[in-house]
């Protein structure tokens, strides 16, 4: 079976190496799990397709966050999101993603959509959080919402400044053209130019969504591995409970401490915790 519950037992398994490795990409992840592994782009890394489960379906994205402080540091280019169409991570024939996916056996069509999750390591001094977070926890608002309201602040600022007045159909019209990030995201060629021109949307989190924040979420203990899903209905916590119970064991199941999580802005979450020097 590949889940994304598989990909954090090889975490747990080899947690220490957590503590001492300087970068969090030279983890020696389990290949074995992995149907694409790359650098610079997104999706780091992601999960094979499972066979045929009631319980997995594997197919998880998986983006890396490794910072030097207890702050996630920034998302660039790719706006973190809870769940993405393949479609819009596989671009044409002989993108690189799709070979390597397809290399490992996977059928990428056959799973339209993806759960995406981040792995993050947060250093404080001597201290390590090590996190493992569905990409729900950082989209609190869809990303068309996110993206159509930040221009449309822009938009209000410059009328303001210039006192031009624009009337509704032409300002639901701009804001509509920017809501999706591909519209502006692609490189663009001007006659005449040396340069090519590619507008990029870097994403912060704020304090109320930074996870490492001990303030915020002190549940999210120094040196602690954390595995955090969605926990918005009791049958998500059922669930998760049982993928985590065929993975682990009872034995193993019993050595985390499982507690619900409340987010500022986003409902619950189901944390699986862990010392790193136990």
């Amino acid at each position: 079976m590949f889940s994304i519950f598989h990909f954090f037992r090889t975490l747990v398994k080899k947690k220490k190496l957590l503590l001492h490795i300087s970068r969090l990409e030279d983890f020696p992840f389990d290949s074995k799990l992995l149907s694409c592994k790359n650098r610079g782009q997104f999706p780091d890394m992601a999960i094979r397709i499972s066979p045929p489960n009631i319980l997995f379906t594997g197919g998880e994205l998986i983006e890396l966050k490794d910072s030097d402080s207890y702050t996630v540091s920034s998302f660039n280019s790719t706006i973190p999101t809870g769940k993405k169409e393949i479609t819009k991570v596989i671009k044409g024939e002989n993108s690189v993603i799709r070979m390597q996916m397809e290399g490992a056996g996977d059928i990428v069509n056959s799973l339209p959509i993806r759960d995406v999750y981040y792995l993050i390591r947060g250093k404080k001094k001597e201290k390590i959080k090590v996190i493992l977070v569905h990409g729900s926890f950082f989209e609190t608002v869809n990303i068309e919402d996110l993206i159509s309201h930040a221009f449309s602040q822009v938009l209000e600022e410059r009328l303001q400044q210039s006192g031009l007045q624009v009337n509704e159909e032409i300002r639901t019209l701009l804001i509509n053209i920017f809501s999706e990030q591909e519209n502006f995201s692609k490189v663009r060629t001007v006659d005449n130019a040396s340069v090519k021109l590619r507008f990029r949307i870097m994403t912060e989190v704020k304090s109320e969504g930074n996870i490492l924040n001990q303030k915020k979420y002190p549940e999210i203990l120094d040196d602690t591995i954390n595995f955090v899903v969605p926990f918005q209905k009791e049958w998500d916590k059922t669930l998760a409970m049982d993928r985590m119970l065929s993975v682990f064991g009872k034995p193993g199941l019993s050595k985390f401490r499982i507690f619900p999580l409340k987010h500022y802005f986003n409902g619950y979450f189901l944390v699986f915790q862990r010392r790193l020097k136990e």
